[in-house]
């Protein structure tokens, strides 16, 4: 079970990360867009992280899985912080927070 939590993880991870080569890919026309190799490199991370999904679902709850994915969140803000340089306020952290609490409420219940 330890492995497929770890899979789990990385699950996130590369949705987060996903999302960040589309934020990158974004905000020019829609012609650059399509030249733009973040545009594919986003949309590769994101269906490889779906498959993963998929795969954790055949060995883990539905129930545990989905809120567990929340985790998102969190490698999400470190990237727009990190990587895209976004600010990151209290009140974000404190939502981001307060949807993993809620998360693992569910999971545990």
């Amino acid at each position: 079970m330890f492995v497929f939590i770890l899979i789990l993880f990385f699950m996130t991870f590369l949705g987060s990360f996903a999302g960040m080569f589309l934020k990158k890919a974004s905000g020019t026309t829609f012609i650059k867009m399509l030249k733009n190799y973040n545009l594919y490199v986003g949309a590769g991370l994101y269906l490889l992280a779906a498959l993963l999904n998929v795969y954790i679902l055949t060995k883990l709850d539905y129930s545990f899985v989905l809120p567990f994915t929340s985790i998102t969140y969190i490698w999400t803000m470190f990237i727009a912080y990190l990587v895209l340089k976004e600010k990151i306020s209290v009140k974000k952290m404190l939502g981001v927070g307060l949807i993993v609490c809620g998360a693992i409420i569910i999971a545990i219940l």
